[in-house]
C-alpha cells in the first residue's frame, strides 16, 4: 500500500459543510484503490463547465487510470461508482447554497473534501478546480518532481478519510524562473504562473515603448538629459508631454493587439541616467526621491487603462519610495533587491537594513508589491550556492510586507546548482510560504534521488553550515574563488567530494538515479576547476613541473572533461550569465592552461597599494598581480579591479637588482563597464621616498570597436638598479556618454606585473 504525502497547508475551514455526504456512501469509512479490483471511479462536472473544471477532470482521468484497471468515466450526470469526485462550483453547489462562499476562493484557491467513497473538488474562477485536483493526486501518492518525472503510486491506494481543507494562495502570482518551471505542464501542476502568458510587457520596457534609434533624432527632448545633455542610451524625460503622448500611444497599440494579457510593465531601462531636467528634478526634490517622477507618470498611464495592471520598477536608483505620491490602485511596485546578501534571512541581516527600510516604505503606502528575487549565483550559474535556508523566511517576510507576486529568479538556461529541487521547493514556497524547508528538501531528495538522498543531505547541510559558521555573506555575482576562505575552503571541498562518492555508491546499480547524482554533482566539479585557476602549483593547482618545463596536472584535466561531458549530456547551455557553454568553458580552461608559470623579479613578492582594490573582485588577494600567472579573457577570475580608482601599485624587490622591463597585463569587457586604463606610468625608486618616471603610454585603442581582450603594456628602460618599482594606471573613473552606464562608475582590471 502507498502512504499518500501530506504536508502543511493554509486550511480555512469556511466550506466545512461539504464534509456531508451528497450522495450515498459505501459501506466501508476509507475507500480503497486497488489495481486488481474491478473498481468504477466516476468524475461528475457541471453542464457548462469551465476550463478549468474541465481540465480538473481531464488530469484525474488520465492519472486514475495509470493505477486502475479502466479508466475513470466523465460526466455531467451523476452515476452510481466505487468512487464519485464532484467538481464545482455546479448544480450541487447551488443546492447546498454555497455559491456566497465560492467567491472567497479568489481565482485559484479551492476546497478539497472526502467522505466516505466520495471526493468534492470546488474551485475558484480561474485554476482553483484545476489546483484542487493535482492536491487530490498528491494526497493519493502522485508527484511531479521534474517535467516527465512523476511518481504513480503502486499497490493499494488510500483515499484520506475524512479530509476538509480549504487552501487560498497569499501570493496570487507565482513564478519561479527555473527550466523546469517553464514546462506548461509541470507549472499547472505546482500552480506556477510565467510572465509569458500574463504579462504583456515584462520589464525594462521604456527603450521598446519609444526606442531612441527611431526617436532620438527627431525628439531627443523625449530622453534624459544627464549632466545638461540629451542621451539616447540612459531613461526617458517623464514630464515631456509628446512623450507621454507617444508612449501612451504605444502602449494602447500593445494592449489592444493582446487583450487578455493583464500585466503591462512601463519600466526604466536597466542603465542608469535617468533624467535631471528642471522638471524631473523638481518632482524628484518635492518627493525626496528619484521615483517621484516616475510614479507620478505611471499613475497618469494607469488612470487610462483601469482595468489593467501597469507596473513599474523600484530599481537602482528608482529604490526609494517617493515621500507624497501615492501609486494607483492597479500599479505594481516591482522591486528588484538585487545586493542582498543571501547567507542571512533579510528580516535579521544587519547589512540588509537600507532595503528593508525602502521595502516597508514601499509597503506603507501600497499593497500591490512585487519582489524580483535572485536565488542563483548568476556570475555562475553552475556553481554551489548554500542559500536554501533562507529562502522560506525571505518569502515570509516578504509576503508581510504586502508582496502579492513574486518572481523568483533562478537560472533561464537548462541546470544550475539543484535546479531540479530550488524549481519544486520554490513552488511549494511560493504556494504556501509557510512550508518547512527541512520537509521539502528531504520530500524531494527522496523522491528524485531514492537511496543517495542522506548523502546529498548531508552535504546540503555541510555547505550551509559552513557558510553560517564562517559569518560571510554570499552574494549573486560571487564566485567559487572568493568562497574559497568560507564554504569552499580546500579542506571542505574534500568532505564534499567524500558525500558525493557516498551518494553515487548508493546508487550505482541504478542508472538513472545514478545520473541525476552526476549532474548534482557539477558544481563541485566546478568549484575545483575555477579555484585551480588561482594557483600555479600544489594541491588543487594547475600544473606540475617535469623535466621538461611545466604541465598541466593530469586530475584538472580529467575533472575538466567530466564536467564538460556531464554538462553537455544534461543539456546545460550556459555556465555563466549569458556567455559560455559548456564547449566554450573547456576551450577557454585549455588556453588558461597555456600560461605557464611566469618567472620574473617580481614573482611570490607581495605588492603594496596606494588604493586598495575592490572587494568585490579579490581574486586571489594582493598576491594576484604577482603569483606568476596570467589572467585569463574573464574579469571574474585572476584580475584586481578598482571601480572609479586609479591604480597605483609598489613592489619592493627586497633588495637592488638591475631591471630593464616592466609590464602589465589590463582587461577590457565595455558591456561589464570594464575598460582599459587611459594612461599607465612606471617608476622606480632606491629607497621607497624619492620615485623618479621611467616611462609610460597612453591608451588609444576604440572601446566600442575592440570588445573583449587584454593587452600587455610594457615600458622598456635601460638597465636600471633599483629596489622598488611603481605602477600607476589612470582609469576614467566614469562610463562615457555613449556607454549604457553613462556617468556609473567605471572599472580598470590588472592582473601580473612583471618585473625583468
Amino acid at each position: 500500500m502507498t502512504a499518500p504525502k501530506h504536508r502543511y497547508r493554509i486550511a480555512l475551514p469556511i466550506i466545512a459543510v461539504l464534509t456531508l455526504s451528497l450522495y450515498a456512501c459505501k459501506e466501508s469509512d476509507m475507500f480503497v484503490l486497488s489495481p486488481g479490483a474491478a473498481q468504477q471511479v466516476h468524475i461528475t462536472v457541471p453542464t457548462a463547465a469551465s476550463p478549468s473544471q474541465t481540465r480538473a477532470a481531464e488530469v484525474l482521468a488520465e492519472h486514475l487510470g495509470m493505477v486502475l484497471p479502466a479508466t475513470p468515466t466523465v460526466g455531467s450526470e451523476t452515476r452510481d461508482a466505487d468512487l464519485t469526485i464532484l467538481i464545482g462550483p455546479g448544480k450541487w453547489t447551488d443546492d447546498l447554497g454555497l455559491l456566497a462562499n465560492v467567491d472567497t476562493l479568489g481565482p485559484d484557491g479551492f476546497h478539497l473534501s472526502v467522505s466516505g467513497s466520495q471526493a468534492y473538488i470546488i474551485g475558484g474562477h480561474d485554476k482553483g478546480a484545476t489546483y484542487g485536483a493535482y492536491e487530490l493526486l498528491e494526497e493519493l501518492g502522485f508527484q511531479l518532481w521534474t517535467p516527465g518525472t512523476l511518481t504513480v503510486p503502486e499497490g493499494e491506494v488510500m483515499l484520506p478519510e475524512e479530509l476538509s481543507r480549504t487552501e487560498i494562495p497569499v501570493i496570487e502570482y507565482r513564478d519561479t524562473h527555473y527550466t523546469p518551471g517553464h514546462d506548461p505542464a509541470f507549472a499547472e501542476w505546482h500552480r506556477l504562473d510565467r510572465f509569458i502568458y500574463d504579462w504583456g510587457m515584462w520589464v525594462h520596457t521604456f527603450g521598446r515603448l519609444v526606442p531612441p534609434d527611431e526617436h532620438f533624432h527627431d525628439h531627443p527632448e523625449w530622453f534624459a538629459e544627464v549632466n545638461g545633455k540629451r542621451i539616447p542610451s540612459g531613461q526617458l524625460c517623464l514630464t515631456n508631454e509628446g512623450l507621454y503622448q507617444a508612449l501612451l500611444h504605444e502602449l494602447r497599440i500593445r494592449i489592444e493587439a493582446e487583450p487578455d494579457k493583464h500585466y503591462w510593465s512601463v519600466s526604466q531601462n536597466d542603465t542608469f541616467g535617468y533624467c535631471t531636467c528642471s522638471n524631473c528634478a523638481a518632482i524628484d526634490a518635492r518627493e525626496d526621491a528619484h521615483s517621484g517622477a516616475l510614479i507620478a507618470f505611471v499613475n497618469r498611464l494607469a488612470a487610462e487603462f483601469p482595468d489593467k495592471t501597469i507596473s513599474t520598477l523600484a530599481y537602482q536608483y528608482s529604490r526609494k519610495a517617493p515621500k507624497h505620491l501615492r501609486p494607483a490602485d492597479n500599479v505594481l511596485i516591482v522591486l528588484a533587491p538585487i545586493e542582498l546578501n543571501r547567507s542571512r534571512p533579510v528580516v535579521d541581516d544587519p547589512s540588509a537594513a537600507a532595503f528593508r527600510s525602502e521595502l516597508e516604505d514601499w509597503a506603507r503606502m501600497t499593497d500591490r508589491l512585487l519582489i524580483w528575487d535572485y536565488v542563483i549565483q548568476f556570475a555562475n550559474l553552475v556553481s554551489p550556492f548554500p542559500n536554501l535556508r533562507v529562502l522560506q523566511p525571505n518569502l515570509r517576510y516578504f509576503v508581510d510586507q504586502h508582496a502579492i507576486a513574486h518572481f523568483q529568479q533562478g537560472n533561464r538556461e537548462v541546470g544550475g546548482e539543484w535546479a531540479e529541487l530550488r524549481t519544486w521547493m520554490i513552488a511549494q514556497l511560493l504556494w504556501n510560504p509557510n512550508e518547512d524547508t527541512d520537509e521539502l528538501i528531504d520530500e524531494f531528495l527522496t523522491g528524485y534521488y531514492g537511496a543517495a538522498a542522506p548523502h546529498l543531505r548531508a552535504y546540503i547541510d555541510s555547505q550551509h553550515d559552513a557558510l553560517e559558521a564562517s559569518g560571510a555573506g554570499l552574494g549573486i555575482f560571487g564566485n567559487p574563488i572568493s568562497a574559497s576562505k568560507t564554504y569552499l575552503k580546500p579542506e571542505l571541498l574534500e568532505t564534499y567530494d567524500a558525500q558525493f562518492d557516498a551518494a553515487e555508491a548508493a546508487v550505482v546499480n541504478s542508472p538513472v538515479l545514478g545520473q541525476r547524482v552526476t549532474w548534482a554533482r557539477l558544481p563541485l566539479h566546478y568549484a575545483r576547476l575555477e579555484q585551480a585557476k588561482t594557483r600555479a602549483t600544489g594541491d588543487g593547482g594547475l600544473f606540475t613541473q617535469t623535466t621538461d618545463g611545466w604541465e598541466p596536472r593530469s586530475e584538472i584535466l580529467r575533472r575538466l572533461d567530466h564536467f564538460v561531458d556531464a554538462a553537455i549530456e544534461q543539456g546545460v547551455t550556459r555556465v555563466t550569465e549569458w556567455h559560455t557553454t559548456p564547449a566554450e568553458y573547456r576551450e577557454r580552461y585549455y588556453e588558461v592552461l597555456k600560461r605557464v608559470p611566469i618567472e620574473h623579479l617580481a614573482a611570490g613578492i607581495e605588492p603594496q597599494f596606494s588604493v586598495p582594490f575592490s572587494p568585490k573582485y579579490p581574486a586571489d588577494g594582493a598576491m594576484t598581480l604577482t603569483d606568476g600567472l596570467r589572467g585569463p579573457v574573464d574579469y571574474r577570475y585572476g584580475w584586481l579591479g578598482w571601480e572609479g580608482q586609479d591604480m597605483e601599485v609598489t613592489v619592493d624587490l627586497g633588495d637592488a637588482q638591475s631591471v630593464q622591463r616592466v609590464s602589465v597585463d589590463f582587461l577590457q569587457d565595455v558591456g561589464a563597464w570594464v575598460f582599459m586604463p587611459l594612461e599607465i606610468v612606471v617608476e622606480v625608486s632606491g629607497d621607497g621616498d624619492t620615485f623618479r618616471t621611467m616611462g609610460g603610454t597612453s591608451v588609444t585603442t576604440d572601446e566600442r570597436q575592440a570588445g573583449v581582450r587584454t593587452e600587455r603594456f610594457a615600458v622598456e628602460m635601460a638597465p636600471t638598479t633599483t629596489r622598488y618599482v611603481r605602477v600607476k594606471a589612470a582609469s576614467r573613473k566614469t562610463c562615457p556618454p555613449w556607454h549604457g552606464g553613462a556617468g556609473g562608475k567605471a572599472w580598470i582590471f590588472a592582473d601580473e606585473i612583471v618585473v625583468e
